[in-house]
Protein backbone atom coordinates (compact mmCIF):
# COMPACT_ATOMS: atom_id res chain seq x y z
CA UNK A 1 0.00 0.00 0.00
CA UNK A 2 2.87 2.14 0.87
CA UNK A 3 4.31 1.61 -2.39
CA UNK A 4 1.39 2.56 -3.93
CA UNK A 5 1.38 5.87 -2.60
CA UNK A 6 5.17 6.64 -3.64
CA UNK A 7 4.29 5.06 -6.98
CA UNK A 8 1.54 7.69 -7.24
CA UNK A 9 3.78 10.66 -6.28
CA UNK A 10 6.55 10.00 -8.74
CA UNK A 11 3.59 9.81 -11.76
CA UNK A 12 2.38 13.78 -10.74
CA UNK A 13 4.56 16.90 -10.80
CA UNK A 14 6.15 17.32 -7.63
CA UNK A 15 4.41 20.91 -7.26
CA UNK A 16 1.12 19.55 -7.50
CA UNK A 17 1.70 16.68 -4.02
CA UNK A 18 1.25 16.71 -0.79
CA UNK A 19 2.67 14.05 0.80
CA UNK A 20 3.18 13.57 4.34
CA UNK A 21 3.31 11.26 7.39
CA UNK A 22 2.89 10.79 11.26
CA UNK A 23 5.11 8.29 13.56
CA UNK A 24 3.49 7.82 17.30
CA UNK A 25 5.87 5.42 19.27
CA UNK A 26 4.37 4.86 22.99
CA UNK A 27 5.05 3.67 26.17
CA UNK A 28 1.66 2.20 27.44
CA UNK A 29 1.01 1.91 31.62
CA UNK A 30 -2.48 -0.26 31.10
CA UNK A 31 -4.94 -2.42 33.38
CA UNK A 32 -4.83 -6.05 33.01
CA UNK A 33 -8.41 -6.51 31.16
CA UNK A 34 -8.01 -8.10 28.25
CA UNK A 35 -8.80 -5.78 25.12
CA UNK A 36 -11.35 -6.51 22.66
CA UNK A 37 -8.79 -6.98 20.25
CA UNK A 38 -7.30 -10.08 22.05
CA UNK A 39 -10.79 -11.62 21.74
CA UNK A 40 -11.29 -9.79 25.24
CA UNK A 41 -14.11 -7.78 27.06
CA UNK A 42 -12.18 -4.56 27.91
CA UNK A 43 -12.51 -1.59 25.71
CA UNK A 44 -9.19 -0.18 25.42
CA UNK A 45 -7.20 -1.17 22.80
CA UNK A 46 -4.16 -1.73 25.27
CA UNK A 47 -4.12 -4.78 27.94
CA UNK A 48 -0.57 -4.64 28.95
CA UNK A 49 2.38 -2.36 29.97
CA UNK A 50 4.41 -2.28 26.72
CA UNK A 51 6.71 -0.34 24.04
CA UNK A 52 5.12 0.22 20.25
CA UNK A 53 3.94 1.88 17.81
CA UNK A 54 1.02 3.65 17.85
CA UNK A 55 0.31 5.34 14.55
CA UNK A 56 2.38 5.26 11.65
CA UNK A 57 0.93 6.71 8.13
CA UNK A 58 1.53 8.19 5.03
CA UNK A 59 -1.25 10.63 3.58
CA UNK A 60 -1.23 11.89 0.10
CA UNK A 61 -3.19 14.68 -1.63
CA UNK A 62 -1.95 14.29 -5.47
CA UNK A 63 -3.80 17.29 -7.73
CA UNK A 64 -4.84 14.45 -11.20
CA UNK A 65 -6.59 17.94 -13.08
CA UNK A 66 -7.24 21.00 -12.17
CA UNK A 67 -10.39 20.42 -10.65
CA UNK A 68 -9.74 16.65 -9.67
CA UNK A 69 -7.51 15.07 -6.60
CA UNK A 70 -6.71 11.98 -5.12
CA UNK A 71 -6.64 11.79 -1.81
CA UNK A 72 -5.02 8.49 0.06
CA UNK A 73 -4.40 7.76 3.65
CA UNK A 74 -2.67 4.50 4.80
CA UNK A 75 -1.21 3.17 7.97
CA UNK A 76 0.96 0.40 9.44
CA UNK A 77 -0.69 -0.97 12.50
CA UNK A 78 1.55 -3.55 15.02
CA UNK A 79 -1.91 -4.53 16.28
CA UNK A 80 -5.05 -6.43 14.63
CA UNK A 81 -5.66 -8.37 11.78
CA UNK A 82 -4.73 -6.11 8.96
CA UNK A 83 -1.15 -4.18 9.57
CA UNK A 84 -1.01 -2.29 6.39
CA UNK A 85 -3.78 -0.88 4.36
CA UNK A 86 -5.87 1.90 3.38
CA UNK A 87 -8.13 3.89 5.80
CA UNK A 88 -9.16 5.94 2.38
CA UNK A 89 -8.52 6.35 -0.62
CA UNK A 90 -10.94 8.74 -3.10
CA UNK A 91 -11.06 10.79 -5.76
CA UNK A 92 -12.02 14.30 -5.09
CA UNK A 93 -13.77 17.35 -8.10
CA UNK A 94 -13.89 20.63 -7.00
CA UNK A 95 -14.34 23.01 -9.94
CA UNK A 96 -13.78 26.49 -9.72
CA UNK A 97 -16.34 28.60 -9.17
CA UNK A 98 -17.11 32.21 -9.20
CA UNK A 99 -20.68 31.79 -8.02
CA UNK A 100 -22.21 31.99 -4.05
CA UNK A 101 -23.41 28.71 -4.38
CA UNK A 102 -21.00 26.19 -5.41
CA UNK A 103 -20.83 22.60 -5.84
CA UNK A 104 -18.32 19.24 -5.13
CA UNK A 105 -17.97 15.86 -5.02
CA UNK A 106 -16.04 12.70 -4.33
CA UNK A 107 -16.19 8.98 -4.59
CA UNK A 108 -14.35 6.19 -3.38
CA UNK A 109 -13.26 5.07 0.58
CA UNK A 110 -13.87 7.78 3.08
CA UNK A 111 -15.48 8.95 6.10
CA UNK A 112 -18.21 10.85 6.58
CA UNK A 113 -17.51 14.04 8.17
CA UNK A 114 -19.39 14.27 11.05
CA UNK A 115 -16.70 14.67 13.53
CA UNK A 116 -15.11 17.88 14.63
CA UNK A 117 -12.87 16.15 16.97
CA UNK A 118 -11.21 14.19 14.24
CA UNK A 119 -9.91 17.02 12.08
CA UNK A 120 -5.95 16.02 11.91
CA UNK A 121 -4.00 14.37 8.89
CA UNK A 122 -5.44 10.72 8.51
CA UNK A 123 -8.76 11.56 10.65
CA UNK A 124 -6.61 11.32 13.54
CA UNK A 125 -7.63 13.77 16.62
CA UNK A 126 -4.90 16.38 17.40
CA UNK A 127 -6.14 17.03 20.63
CA UNK A 128 -6.14 13.38 22.46
CA UNK A 129 -4.39 9.77 21.89
CA UNK A 130 -7.75 7.76 23.15
CA UNK A 131 -10.92 9.04 20.67
CA UNK A 132 -14.28 9.56 22.30
CA UNK A 133 -17.02 6.16 22.23
CA UNK A 134 -17.94 7.81 19.23
CA UNK A 135 -15.58 8.40 17.03
CA UNK A 136 -13.90 5.29 17.88
CA UNK A 137 -16.97 3.30 16.72
CA UNK A 138 -17.26 5.21 13.47
CA UNK A 139 -13.52 4.55 13.08
CA UNK A 140 -13.09 0.71 13.33
CA UNK A 141 -16.65 0.20 12.03
CA UNK A 142 -17.79 3.06 9.84
CA UNK A 143 -16.61 3.71 6.39
CA UNK A 144 -18.29 5.25 2.96
CA UNK A 145 -17.22 2.53 -0.16
CA UNK A 146 -19.64 5.23 -2.85
CA UNK A 147 -20.19 8.79 -3.48
CA UNK A 148 -20.71 12.14 -1.80
CA UNK A 149 -22.21 15.19 -3.08
CA UNK A 150 -22.02 18.72 -1.67
CA UNK A 151 -23.70 22.48 -2.65
CA UNK A 152 -22.04 24.73 -0.47
CA UNK A 153 -21.60 28.45 0.38
CA UNK A 154 -18.42 30.65 1.72
CA UNK A 155 -19.99 33.71 3.83
CA UNK A 156 -17.59 35.71 2.32
CA UNK A 157 -19.08 34.90 -1.10
CA UNK A 158 -22.05 36.79 0.53
CA UNK A 159 -20.80 39.14 3.21
CA UNK A 160 -22.35 37.03 5.60
CA UNK A 161 -20.96 35.99 8.88
CA UNK A 162 -22.14 32.32 8.20
CA UNK A 163 -21.21 29.74 5.85
CA UNK A 164 -22.83 26.36 5.17
CA UNK A 165 -22.74 22.92 3.20
CA UNK A 166 -25.43 20.66 2.19
CA UNK A 167 -24.56 17.18 1.86
CA UNK A 168 -25.66 13.46 0.44
CA UNK A 169 -24.18 10.46 -0.64
CA UNK A 170 -24.52 6.88 -1.45
CA UNK A 171 -23.16 3.68 -0.48
CA UNK A 172 -22.69 0.79 -0.44
CA UNK A 173 -20.18 -2.15 1.62
CA UNK A 174 -21.32 -1.29 5.03
CA UNK A 175 -24.03 -3.31 6.23
CA UNK A 176 -22.17 -5.59 9.32
CA UNK A 177 -22.04 -1.35 10.98
CA UNK A 178 -24.00 -2.13 14.32
CA UNK A 179 -21.98 -5.94 15.30
CA UNK A 180 -19.59 -4.57 17.85
CA UNK A 181 -21.55 -1.98 19.59
CA UNK A 182 -24.36 -4.45 20.06
CA UNK A 183 -22.16 -7.65 21.06
CA UNK A 184 -19.12 -5.19 22.77
CA UNK A 185 -20.41 -2.03 23.24
CA UNK A 186 -18.63 1.16 22.77
CA UNK A 187 -14.67 1.41 22.83
CA UNK A 188 -12.39 3.99 23.67
CA UNK A 189 -9.11 4.15 21.23
CA UNK A 190 -7.68 5.34 18.22
CA UNK A 191 -6.90 2.65 15.31
CA UNK A 192 -8.77 2.90 12.73
CA UNK A 193 -9.97 -0.15 10.28
CA UNK A 194 -8.23 -0.87 7.41
CA UNK A 195 -10.04 -1.59 3.91
CA UNK A 196 -9.94 -5.34 4.46
CA UNK A 197 -9.82 -5.35 8.14
CA UNK A 198 -11.21 -7.96 10.68
CA UNK A 199 -11.97 -6.66 14.30
CA UNK A 200 -12.37 -9.28 17.24
CA UNK A 201 -14.28 -9.33 19.82
CA UNK A 202 -14.83 -11.89 22.97
CA UNK A 203 -16.51 -15.61 22.16
CA UNK A 204 -19.79 -15.29 23.98
CA UNK A 205 -21.79 -18.24 23.86
CA UNK A 206 -24.93 -17.21 22.73
CA UNK A 207 -22.92 -15.56 19.63
CA UNK A 208 -20.87 -18.60 18.45
CA UNK A 209 -23.53 -21.29 19.52
CA UNK A 210 -24.59 -22.85 15.85
CA UNK A 211 -27.65 -23.71 17.91
CA UNK A 212 -28.08 -20.19 18.75
CA UNK A 213 -27.17 -17.04 16.87
CA UNK A 214 -24.36 -19.20 15.34
CA UNK A 215 -21.87 -15.72 14.30
CA UNK A 216 -18.14 -15.59 14.50
CA UNK A 217 -16.12 -13.99 17.47
CA UNK A 218 -15.20 -11.03 14.84
CA UNK A 219 -16.79 -8.73 12.23
CA UNK A 220 -15.07 -7.61 8.57
CA UNK A 221 -16.81 -4.23 8.56
CA UNK A 222 -17.14 -3.23 5.06
CA UNK A 223 -19.11 -5.96 3.10
CA UNK A 224 -21.70 -5.88 0.99
CA UNK A 225 -24.36 -8.35 1.70
CA UNK A 226 -28.12 -7.31 0.12
CA UNK A 227 -26.78 -5.22 -3.14
CA UNK A 228 -28.74 -2.16 -1.22
CA UNK A 229 -27.89 1.25 -1.25
CA UNK A 230 -27.31 3.30 1.69
CA UNK A 231 -27.35 6.96 2.34
CA UNK A 232 -26.86 10.26 4.38
CA UNK A 233 -27.10 13.53 4.50
CA UNK A 234 -25.97 16.18 6.18
CA UNK A 235 -25.75 19.80 7.05
CA UNK A 236 -22.70 22.15 8.03
CA UNK A 237 -22.88 25.64 9.39
CA UNK A 238 -20.65 28.04 10.50
CA UNK A 239 -20.41 31.58 12.56
CA UNK A 240 -17.38 33.15 11.20
CA UNK A 241 -14.35 31.34 12.45
CA UNK A 242 -15.83 31.14 15.69
CA UNK A 243 -18.87 28.30 16.32
CA UNK A 244 -19.48 25.02 13.63
CA UNK A 245 -22.49 23.01 13.69
CA UNK A 246 -22.71 19.67 12.01
CA UNK A 247 -25.82 17.26 11.76
CA UNK A 248 -26.07 14.14 9.59
CA UNK A 249 -28.18 11.46 9.54
CA UNK A 250 -27.23 7.74 8.51
CA UNK A 251 -28.76 4.88 7.14
CA UNK A 252 -26.98 2.01 5.62
CA UNK A 253 -30.30 0.42 4.82
CA UNK A 254 -29.03 -3.21 5.27
CA UNK A 255 -31.82 -6.37 5.05
CA UNK A 256 -31.27 -7.84 8.35
CA UNK A 257 -32.20 -10.88 6.95
CA UNK A 258 -29.07 -11.42 4.83
CA UNK A 259 -25.88 -13.50 5.91
CA UNK A 260 -23.04 -14.52 4.32
CA UNK A 261 -21.23 -17.65 4.11
CA UNK A 262 -19.13 -16.59 7.27
CA UNK A 263 -21.89 -16.55 8.84
CA UNK A 264 -21.92 -11.99 9.23
CA UNK A 265 -25.41 -10.61 8.98
CA UNK A 266 -26.51 -7.46 7.96
CA UNK A 267 -27.70 -4.74 10.35
CA UNK A 268 -29.92 -2.46 9.69
CA UNK A 269 -28.15 0.72 11.62
CA UNK A 270 -29.00 4.23 11.76
CA UNK A 271 -28.55 7.55 13.32
CA UNK A 272 -28.49 10.77 14.05
CA UNK A 273 -25.13 13.10 14.71
CA UNK A 274 -25.12 16.39 16.21
CA UNK A 275 -21.04 18.21 16.80
CA UNK A 276 -20.72 21.14 17.52
CA UNK A 277 -17.45 23.62 18.60
CA UNK A 278 -17.22 27.20 20.02
CA UNK A 279 -14.25 28.76 20.07
CA UNK A 280 -14.57 30.94 23.58
CA UNK A 281 -11.12 32.81 22.50
CA UNK A 282 -8.24 32.32 20.37
CA UNK A 283 -6.78 29.89 22.55
CA UNK A 284 -9.98 27.85 24.06
CA UNK A 285 -12.55 26.18 22.53
CA UNK A 286 -15.17 23.93 23.36
CA UNK A 287 -16.35 20.55 21.39
CA UNK A 288 -18.93 18.12 21.83
CA UNK A 289 -20.64 15.47 19.66
CA UNK A 290 -24.13 13.54 20.30
CA UNK A 291 -25.04 10.86 18.52
CA UNK A 292 -28.57 8.19 18.98
CA UNK A 293 -29.77 5.58 17.04
CA UNK A 294 -30.27 1.82 16.51
CA UNK A 295 -29.35 -1.40 14.99
CA UNK A 296 -31.10 -4.36 14.48
CA UNK A 297 -30.15 -7.89 13.24
CA UNK A 298 -32.13 -10.85 12.04
CA UNK A 299 -36.27 -10.97 13.54
CA UNK A 300 -35.25 -8.90 16.20
CA UNK A 301 -32.34 -11.21 17.21
CA UNK A 302 -30.92 -8.59 18.10
CA UNK A 303 -32.24 -5.18 18.81
CA UNK A 304 -30.83 -2.00 20.56
CA UNK A 305 -30.64 1.58 20.72
CA UNK A 306 -27.04 3.28 21.49
CA UNK A 307 -26.82 6.74 22.82
CA UNK A 308 -23.21 8.66 23.01
CA UNK A 309 -22.05 11.72 23.86
CA UNK A 310 -18.89 13.94 24.55
CA UNK A 311 -17.64 17.48 25.75
CA UNK A 312 -14.36 18.38 25.56
CA UNK A 313 -12.49 21.61 26.24
CA UNK A 314 -9.37 21.92 24.95
CA UNK A 315 -6.67 24.69 25.28
CA UNK A 316 -3.70 25.74 23.84
CA UNK A 317 -0.88 28.09 25.10
CA UNK A 318 2.75 28.98 22.76
CA UNK A 319 3.42 25.00 21.98
CA UNK A 320 0.97 23.31 24.14
CA UNK A 321 -1.96 21.87 24.55
CA UNK A 322 -4.33 20.05 27.05
CA UNK A 323 -7.40 18.71 26.56
CA UNK A 324 -9.58 16.92 28.80
CA UNK A 325 -12.57 14.90 27.87
CA UNK A 326 -15.58 13.48 29.60
CA UNK A 327 -17.72 10.81 27.04
CA UNK A 328 -20.88 8.96 28.06
CA UNK A 329 -21.97 5.97 26.58
CA UNK A 330 -24.83 3.06 26.40
CA UNK A 331 -26.64 0.55 24.79
CA UNK A 332 -29.79 -0.63 25.29
CA UNK A 333 -31.61 -3.52 23.81
CA UNK A 334 -34.80 -4.92 23.53
CA UNK A 335 -34.95 -8.16 21.32
CA UNK A 336 -36.35 -11.85 21.01
CA UNK A 337 -33.22 -13.63 23.16
CA UNK A 338 -33.27 -12.70 26.54
CA UNK A 339 -30.49 -14.61 27.26
CA UNK A 340 -28.08 -13.00 24.66
CA UNK A 341 -27.58 -10.03 27.06
CA UNK A 342 -26.21 -6.87 25.00
CA UNK A 343 -27.03 -4.13 27.62
CA UNK A 344 -23.94 -1.99 28.18
CA UNK A 345 -22.88 1.43 29.51
CA UNK A 346 -20.17 3.45 31.12
CA UNK A 347 -18.14 6.74 30.90
CA UNK A 348 -14.39 7.89 30.37
CA UNK A 349 -12.63 10.95 31.47
CA UNK A 350 -9.61 11.40 29.48
CA UNK A 351 -6.77 14.39 30.14
CA UNK A 352 -4.29 14.85 27.56
CA UNK A 353 -0.91 17.00 27.02
CA UNK A 354 0.83 17.59 24.10
CA UNK A 355 3.82 19.39 23.46
CA UNK A 356 4.86 20.73 19.79
CA UNK A 357 8.89 20.99 20.31
CA UNK A 358 9.63 22.04 16.71
CA UNK A 359 7.34 21.79 13.40
CA UNK A 360 8.08 17.95 13.17
CA UNK A 361 8.27 16.76 16.64
CA UNK A 362 5.71 16.38 19.34
CA UNK A 363 5.30 15.09 23.15
CA UNK A 364 2.36 14.16 24.84
CA UNK A 365 1.12 12.70 28.13
CA UNK A 366 -2.30 11.04 28.51
CA UNK A 367 -4.69 9.81 31.28
CA UNK A 368 -7.49 8.03 30.78
CA UNK A 369 -10.09 6.15 32.92
CA UNK A 370 -13.40 4.60 32.19
CA UNK A 371 -16.14 2.30 34.27
CA UNK A 372 -18.44 0.60 31.69
CA UNK A 373 -20.52 -2.51 32.42
CA UNK A 374 -21.73 -5.44 29.90
CA UNK A 375 -23.97 -7.47 30.49
CA UNK A 376 -22.84 -10.19 28.69
CA UNK A 377 -19.64 -10.51 30.64
CA UNK A 378 -21.71 -12.51 32.74
CA UNK A 379 -21.64 -15.43 30.09
CA UNK A 380 -17.82 -16.00 30.39
CA UNK A 381 -18.07 -15.67 34.55
CA UNK A 382 -16.54 -12.51 34.26
CA UNK A 383 -17.71 -9.88 36.34
CA UNK A 384 -19.57 -7.04 34.75
CA UNK A 385 -18.07 -4.24 36.15
CA UNK A 386 -15.14 -2.97 34.41
CA UNK A 387 -12.87 0.02 35.81
CA UNK A 388 -10.21 0.49 33.43
CA UNK A 389 -7.12 3.05 33.03
CA UNK A 390 -4.73 3.88 30.78
CA UNK A 391 -1.35 5.85 30.61
CA UNK A 392 0.09 6.84 27.63
CA UNK A 393 3.53 8.35 26.97
CA UNK A 394 3.88 9.11 23.07
CA UNK A 395 6.32 10.52 20.85
CA UNK A 396 4.98 12.39 17.57
CA UNK A 397 7.38 12.30 14.16
CA UNK A 398 5.06 14.58 11.47
CA UNK A 399 6.66 15.25 7.91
Amino acid sequence: MFILLFSLNLLTPAAANQVGGIVQVYIADTDSWQSYQNNGTGILRHDDDTVGIQQALLHTNIDLASNVSLNAVAHYYPDGEQQVGFSQLSLQYKPLSPNKIKFKARGGFFYPRLSLENVDDGWLSPYTYTQSAINSWVGEEMRTLGLEFSIYSPGRARRSPWSWEMIGAAFKGNDPLGTLISWRGFAMHDRQSLNNDRVNFAPYPTVIDTDFIWHPDYVEPFHELDRRWGFYTGLHLSYFNQSSFRYYYYDNQADPLTVNSQRLYGWRTKFHSLSFQHKLNSNTRLISQLMTGSTVMGVKFVYVDFDAWYLMLSHQVSQHRISLRYDRFMVIEDDVFPTDMNNSDGYGLTLAWRYDLDDNWQLGIEQHFNKNTAQNRAQLDLPIDANQQQTLLVAQFRW
